[in-house]
């Protein structure tokens, strides 16, 4: 309680929490500023008995913050930015020109990030597109969500794109505010701030499904399932394998420098929730395989929770783990750049035997994250089949991307508020701060720090 406290008591740190809980309140409005011509009601009534498109619409939703059925200005969300950083991510790596722009520092970075702004721009064009012949379309020939004469307008269509591009770049620009100006990164805040905003929706469509004897309990039963799995997750997410290091000793004059030894950390998760992502959009396959043949085949084979369904996904989340973590972690740069400082592992030969230890070691580490993401993203159809009175979509919301990225994000919001903390000598949020002999020690020990900045004054 006192760490929570301390956020407060310095200015800096209070006006950047009170900036980012700010925005994401003008994020929210943005829900409530809607598409012209959009019977609102009915297009979500629509959607609901809608199960075309199924999975990989969850996904989209989730990634957009739950906007895709509301039809609001910030329907897409920041889905067209995260799409376009993922294909500059992927560029990086087998671009020479893009690769070495990276490696020029923070200049080469804001040249990066200046052109995921502008491609942008076209995604949203497309998936804008995508949005009209899909749901839309449905919705507007099948129903009375939009009328039919409205929407086989050219204006209408133009306009609606136009509005749904710049509401993107709204959000887009409030992302980047709360990462220069906040707390955070504002992208990923923006993201779990959509899906938590769904879990009181879901908790009142639970209680009205049920018997009002049986409410209670089931929302007892969710929140101690939550709980089990956010442990689950953040005890993988925050697992590491440590590979020591060794610094060769240096004479310099008569002094000896180096000699230290330190770790290399190795995320069991190094992938993060990127694998879940692949996968999902590549089941939009099937919807496109029966629109051409015109049948339903590829679709029913394809069934959410069925037996090919859970093999092929998990199967995916395998290949897309192994791919994304090749691209991202390079162990014979890794090696080289230990050998060029004078590290090494002790015991293996600085350069190729070194890069062989790492890739060994890293293919074990990928292999138990890709078990565990395969494990979340199945979760949701074990959840829906097993617990009494599960939805789907709060099956969904327990399990897969969403629950993966709401506790991702709040680790790392942790981890930079207890670095503002520690900087300014306050005790971070995991810290008790001590009492009695040990909180009167901690504070009379003079530390190199202090006694550089004594020297300083």
């Amino acid at each position: 309680m006192r760490s929570f406290v301390n956020l407060f008591r310095v200015p800096e740190i209070r006006n950047k929490i009170l900036l980012t809980i700010s925005l994401l309140m003008a994020y929210r409005v943005g829900f409530h500023v809607f598409i012209p011509g959009v019977d609102h009601a009915k297009l979500i009534s629509y959607l609901d008995q809608d199960e075309g498109g199924g999975f990989a619409f969850g996904i989209m939703n989730a990634l957009s913050g739950g906007a895709i059925g509301s039809c609001s200005l910030f329907t897409l969300g920041v889905m067209p930015y995260i799409s376009a950083s993922i294909i500059f991510s992927l560029l990086v790596k087998v671009v020479p020109q893009l690769e070495a722009l990276s490696k020029e520092g923070q200049a080469g970075q804001k040249i990066i990030n200046r052109w995921t702004r502008y491609a942008t721009v076209p995604i949203c064009l497309i998936q804008g597109v995508f949005l009209l012949n899909g749901p839309l379309a449905d919705a507007a020939y099948t129903s009375e969500v939009i009328d039919a004469a409205l929407f086989e307008s050219v204006l209408y269509k133009v306009f609606v794109l136009l509005t749904l591009t710049t509401g993107t770049l709204i959000v887009m620009w409030i992302g980047e505010q709360i990462t220069e100006y906040g707390v955070g990164n504002g992208v990923s805040l923006i993201i779990m701030a959509g899906i938590l905003s769904q879990m009181p929706t879901m908790l009142l469509g639970l209680l009205n499904s049920v018997d009002p004897g049986e409410g209670v309990q089931s929302i007892v039963t969710l929140l101690v399932l939550y709980m089990l799995i956010v442990l689950g997750i953040v005890f993988v997410t925050k697992g590491q394998r440590r590979i020591p290091i060794q610094q060769g000793k240096q004479m310099r004059g008569r002094r000896v420098y180096g000699g230290q030894r330190h770790y290399l950390p190795l995320k069991v998760n190094q992938a993060g929730v990127m694998p879940i992502i692949f996968a999902s959009f590549l089941f939009v396959v099937p919807a496109l395989l029966d629109s051409i043949t015109g049948g339903g085949f590829f679709s029913r084979a394809m069934a959410w929770g069925g037996f090919w369904y859970v093999l092929i996904y998990s199967a995916l989340i395998f290949v897309f783990s192994f791919f994304w973590t090749a691209l991202m972690f390079q162990p014979k740069e890794i090696a080289d750049n230990l050998k060029e400082y004078g590290g090494f592992v002790p015991g293996l030969r600085p350069g190729v035997r070194t890069a062989e230890f790492l890739e060994q070691v890293m293919f074990r580490v990928t292999l138990a994250g890709a078990t565990f993401l395969a494990i979340i993203a199945v979760l949701p159809q074990m959840l829906s089949s097993n617990v009494p009175n599960m939805p789907p979509a709060m099956a969904m919301f327990l399990g897969g991307t969403s629950v993966l990225i709401v506790v991702g994000v709040l680790l790392d919001l942790v981890d930079k508020v207890n670095s503002m903390l520690l900087m300014r000598r306050y005790d971070g949020l995991g810290d008790t701060g001590g009492t009695g002999w040990a909180k009167r020690g901690k504070r009379g020990k003079r530390t190199s720090g202090d006694a550089a900045q004594g020297v300083a004054r």
